[in-house]
């Protein structure tokens, strides 16, 4: 089970082909803030079948993008 699970599960069941989210709103559908492991675990989001397409620092979001 990963930290990540709720997060994964949220991305798959939106289905969208391009999914962006804000820190904020990742840490609200997790329940946990993003960190520096999220680099780790977001290797789990393929077996959803989405992965990351950008993750900005600037705008503090993620681009997930279905494979």
């Amino acid at each position: 089970m990963s930290k990540y699970d709720a997060l994964w599960a949220y991305v798959q069941e939106d289905g969208s082909p391009t999914l962006k989210l804000t820190f904020g709103q990742i840490q609200e559908i997790a329940g946990i803030p993003i960190d520096h492991s999220f680099l780790k675990y977001k290797k789990e989001l393929t077996d959803y079948g989405y992965q990351v397409e950008k993750i900005s620092m600037k705008e503090q979001t993620v681009i997930f993008k279905r494979t």
